[in-house]
């Protein structure tokens, strides 16, 4: 199914520089998995570099319209980035990643969040208020540090980099992806 996720999302892609959608007929019937609910990003890259990166953290459509949507709003709604152009769609790779449901973290303080967090496993989502943000599991590789990665997601909530000492709510998750690179 792997790689019907990403040829679903290209497909989504293209679609929006001509007339018409995906074709989909018999696909839910041929991966049912796709008809269930569920919730997935869509990360693009061009020559190892961030180019767009839009998705659910909680499902609330099937998988099919997940990839889908997420796929468009990657390349032509993510208000870091200009609209994707035709002619850079060949050479940007596609990475989709399918979350698990999120699970509330309890946590008495930092050095317990700190052995409750696995890095490189865990998604996680910050929120305080009306302040949220997520890192995918992938963005360890980046930020592999327990505090530069609390620093910057606290940072991407719009809240202090030290955010995580005034006790937010956190939420993990755990993703299956598959990328292109890894592929073709």
């Amino acid at each position: 199914m792997n790689e019907v996720l990403l040829s679903l999302a290209r497909a989504s892609i293209k679609s929006s520089f001509r007339a018409g959608g995906v074709d989909t007929a018999g696909i839910e019937e041929e991966y049912p998995a796709l008809a269930h609910m569920g919730a997935s990003f869509v990360t693009l890259t061009q020559n190892g570099q961030l180019r767009g990166c839009i998705g659910s953290i909680i499902a609330h459509r099937s998988l099919l319209e997940d990839v889908l949507h997420n796929a468009r709003a990657a390349a032509f709604n993510d208000p870091r980035f200009k609209p994707l152009e035709e002619e850079e769609l060949s050479r940007t790779k596609i990475e989709v990643s399918v979350l698990t449901p999120p699970k509330i973290v309890e946590y008495d303080d930092v050095n317990d969040l700190r052995n409750k967090i696995r890095v490189g496993i865990d998604g996680v989502i910050l929120k305080e208020g009306y302040h949220q943000a997520t890192f995918l599991p992938q963005v360890w590789e980046e930020l592999n540090d327990f505090d530069l990665f609390f620093a910057h997601l606290c940072q991407k909530a719009g809240l202090d980099m030290n955010c995580f000492q005034s006790h937010p709510e956190i939420s993990v998750y755990q993703v299956q992806k598959v990328k292109e690179d890894e592929i073709l």
